[in-house]
């Protein structure tokens, strides 16, 4: 048999520069066992980053970016240590049931992906349990369910993006399952968040810590993706996370934290029946490369008073290309007004906004008090659970995690004026006042 290194392997890269000299090579050298093995060979493909620490761990914590190839790291240390016979039971836990289910084990990097033709597990999806012809076993947890995780022993487990999970106690029944073999050990594949279950596991004896970076997998993630992510989080303080899988702490002195936003999350892809809706702006007052974003924030309201961010359209926009924007998502969402800010343009801004179409109901707001002091009572809002964000906006939980820090952003917070105006304008102005009137 041809026998493969990954030093030949990367010198048979370079020096094939066509389909026809590839093969040529594959024809003349390799027989078809020969291919299989090395395509099967993650050895010979992974990078240094993605293969096992040499020193001994307990914990491999692998903390990265989006694309970096967490999910395809998890799934061929599993696969290493079925097919080695290292492991005879293995635990795969991820946020949910499907989580599992669909990245884990069906996914494109998931296990049954990766697994070659020839020692492919059985996967008997009614009772959750990958079985390999060794007769090695994986099962498949929840840890959206910890009781489920009693009572279950292992000597390997997968725990896949546990910043996601919902309960810390999962992690623990987890780890109380960890006592079979000579050597049981845990692979932790995630996105880090500032949560005290990733950072206990952090600071655990024996964890190993890889870092990487979305662009160390560059050439194996579609243009699309790639630009579409740059574009989503290039430049912001949560793309040091998303992109370069850094740990953020929450700022000392910001109104927004982590956990507010995160509890923020509508679990739904579609909001409740909604009683209002309105697009809250704050225009910029200059266009130019250095000019503050015009903030453009979607907003409603349900019948019991808790409200939801439907979108964020907020951009270096010029007048006429947020009015029209402004018109466009009025009549996207079946909005029932606008409320824009006129601290900077006055009757100028109503204006702009009619030219096109003239009898938009327009409430026109002035700041006559700080931003901070504006922003106060939203934030309480979002701490008692009274806020959802429908859908992913990166950019504004930035900024709302970012103001009022010491050594946070020092630019206009343009996303989250808008967003102040608008649930001020559906919730707060709405409220019954707390003075009554008494006649004598």
């Amino acid at each position: 048999m041809f026998k493969f290194t990954k030093e030949l392997v990367h010198r048979f890269i370079k020096s094939v520069s066509t389909q026809r000299q590839v093969a040529e090579f594959v024809t003349k050298q390799l027989s078809t066992q020969d291919i299989n093995q090395a395509l099967y060979a993650w050895p010979l493909w992974a990078r240094a980053n993605q293969l096992p620490p040499t020193s001994a761990w307990r914990q491999w914590l692998i903390l990265a970016g989006r694309g970096f190839g967490k999910t395809r790291t998890g799934a061929e240390w599993v696969r290493a240590q079925a097919e080695q016979g290292l492991s005879q039971r293995i635990a795969l836990v991820g946020p949910t049931t499907k989580d599992v289910r669909d990245v884990m084990i069906e996914g494109q990097s998931g296990l049954l992906a990766i697994s070659p033709p020839w020692n492919r597990p059985k996967w008997k999806p009614s009772v959750g349990m990958l079985k390999w012809k060794n007769g090695v076993v994986a099962r498949a947890f929840s840890a959206d369910e910890p009781d489920r995780l009693r009572g279950h022993q292992h000597d390997a487990v997968w725990c896949d993006e546990l910043s996601s999970w919902r309960y810390a106690e999962s992690w623990d029944m987890v780890m109380m399952g960890l006592r079979l073999g000579a050597d049981p050990k845990a692979v932790i594949t995630t996105t880090p968040k500032p949560i005290p279950l990733l950072k206990k596991v952090m600071s655990l004896p024996h964890t190993h810590i890889t870092r990487g970076s979305t662009f160390e997998n560059e050439a194996h993630l579609a243009e699309g993706f790639l630009n579409q992510i740059l574009s989503t989080y290039e430049g912001t303080r949560l793309g040091l996370q998303e992109l370069y899988g850094e740990l953020l702490e929450d700022l000392e002195g910001a109104l927004w934290t982590e956990k507010m936003l995160v509890s923020a999350r509508y679990r739904e892809l579609t909001p409740p029946d909604l009683t209002r809706i309105v697009v809250a702006v704050d225009p910029a007052v200059t266009v130019s490369a250095s000019s503050d974003e015009t903030g453009i924030i979607v907003a409603g309201v349900d019948g019991s008073g808790e409200g939801y961010v439907l979108a964020d359209a907020s951009g270096k926009h010029s007048p006429d290309a947020w009015v029209r924007l402004t018109h466009e998502l009025y009549h996207r969402y079946e909005a029932d007004r606008i409320v824009v800010e006129v601290n900077q343009g006055g009757d100028l801004v109503e204006k702009l906004l009619q030219v096109h179409q003239s009898h938009l109901p327009i409430t026109k707001v002035r700041a006559t008090r700080g931003k901070r002091t504006r922003a106060e009572p939203i934030a309480a809002l979002y701490e008692r659970g009274k806020i959802y964000h429908v859908g992913s906006f990166p950019k504004l939980e930035d900024q709302l995690k970012s103001y009022g820090a010491f050594g946070g952003s020092k630019s206009s917070p343009d996303r989250l004026d808008a967003l102040v105006w608008a649930f001020t304008h559906l919730i707060l102005d709405q409220q019954p006042s707390t003075y009554k009137v008494w006649s004598l």
